[in-house]
């Protein structure tokens, strides 16, 4: 049962609710724009949220052949039959109806008039920059944050289970094994959106790459490297990496290096929008096997990366994370830059602080003329030092 942007999930005794942040931003769009357009991976909830704040629109999934091939034959007809607000669901699915949407919104006033929502990024900008653009305001919705877990009333204390069970909405609300549906999720969803953008026919070399970039979470994006271990060339190895790009399977951490000479290493880092899915391409079929894990590290480290950036989003704002490394071996591993403010954050998985956690800081403020820093760890106490250096327990993140 859903409210107001709540869902409720029915028990013998109580109710159980999970608020998205990102809704106040979403009501807040849609009072200003006359096209909201809301992307973010498959299954992440935002059908669930757009029904949920809009009940009175007029629902339709373009996911269904027979609304599809009414739109493709006869767009005007089914926009007049949808009424005068209406929900598009997976509307790149159909880029021929952004023209005559187009039409239809410069010739209204009204605020808020279409809700578009898409798991393709790519089609999805594409179209909307041909026939919509200045018309449109965006939001990414991403799975469920830590603190709306938390809020929501479940367990998020240990941090190998969440790491393990990653935040799509259905293995809360559904209670489906993380471990079946991660696997059916990468084979129904990734699969369809990559026949989608591209026709790859080996699908089985392209599991493979999908494998090897799970084990490469926190490192730099070396591109030749994959091209061998997959046994394809580079330009399918970019093409493949677009496509994940554009399905929010995966992102690319962008380097800082403004005002730095060129000593500073300037490919990306490499993450997944979630790490239940980095553990189930991995072959892990128990949080405990994390706790000895090769992988736990920058596991964790792709965990507080994925909350900072779900933070930007869920208020609608650009994403202003970067991490920093020298060719001397000197590495923050987010920068944050907040008008020009910078605030570095070494992310540790360990659950007691030592000294070496502020090293790289330290260096990066010398060099910066920054005069603060963070630790974000593993463990469970917050402090302020006197040197201008905090330390943010893991489950404590929202609040930064």
């Amino acid at each position: 049962m859903e409210k107001f942007g709540i869902r409720f999930r029915i028990f013998p005794y109580f109710y159980e609710m999970i608020t998205r942040i990102a809704q106040r931003k979403l009501l807040n769009l849609s009072k200003q724009f006359k096209v909201v357009a809301v992307t973010g991976p498959r299954q992440s909830g935002k059908t669930t949220l757009v029904k949920s704040l809009f009940p009175s629109y007029t629902y339709i999934s373009l996911e269904n052949p027979d609304s599809r091939r009414f739109a493709l034959e006869d767009p005007r007809g089914f926009l007049a039959s949808r009424g005068e607000f209406a929900i598009f669901d997976e509307v790149q699915r159909v880029p021929e109806l952004f023209s005559y949407l187009q039409e239809i919104v410069d010739n209204s006033n009204q605020k808020g008039k279409y809700i578009l929502t898409g798991s393709n990024n790519f089609l999805l900008q594409q179209n909307i920059s041909q026939s919509l653009a200045g018309r449109v305001g965006y939001i990414n919705l991403m799975p469920f944050s830590i603190s709306e877990l938390s809020d929501g009333g479940f367990n998020v204390a240990d941090e190998n289970k969440l790491m393990f069970d990653g935040f799509y909405p259905p293995i809360y609300d559904q209670k489906i094994a993380s471990s079946d549906w991660c696997k059916n999720y990468l084979r129904t969803y990734v699969e369809r959106d990559v026949r989608q953008l591209k026709n790859i026919t080996d699908l089985i070399v392209f599991d493979r790459f999908v494998k090897l970039c799970a084990g490469r979470v926190g490192q730099e994006l070396n591109m030749s490297a994959l091209a061998n271990e997959t046994g394809v060339d580079m330009k399918t190895i970019q093409s493949w990496i677009g496509i994940l790009e554009n399905s929010f399977v995966i992102f690319l951490l962008k380097p800082y290096y403004q005002n730095f000479n060129k000593t500073i290493v300037k490919r990306p880092k490499l993450y997944f929008y979630d790490t239940g899915l980095v553990c189930s391409l991995l072959g892990l079929t128990d949080p405990a096997q994390l706790v000895a894990h090769f992988i736990r590290g920058s596991l964790f480290e792709n965990l507080i990366v994925v909350e900072l950036l779900k933070n930007r989003s869920n208020q609608g704002e650009n994403i202003n994370l970067f991490y920093w490394r020298d060719k001397t071996g000197h590495e923050v591993d987010i920068v944050i830059d907040d008008a020009g403010k910078l605030l570095p954050i070494e992310i540790k998985s360990g659950k007691t602080i030592n000294s070496d956690y502020f090293k790289n800081l330290i260096y990066w403020n010398k060099l910066s003329g920054a005069d603060q820093g963070l630790v974000i760890y593993g463990g469970d106490q917050n402090q302020k030092r006197s040197n201008g250096m905090q330390v943010l327990s893991w489950n404590a993140i929202s609040k930064l």
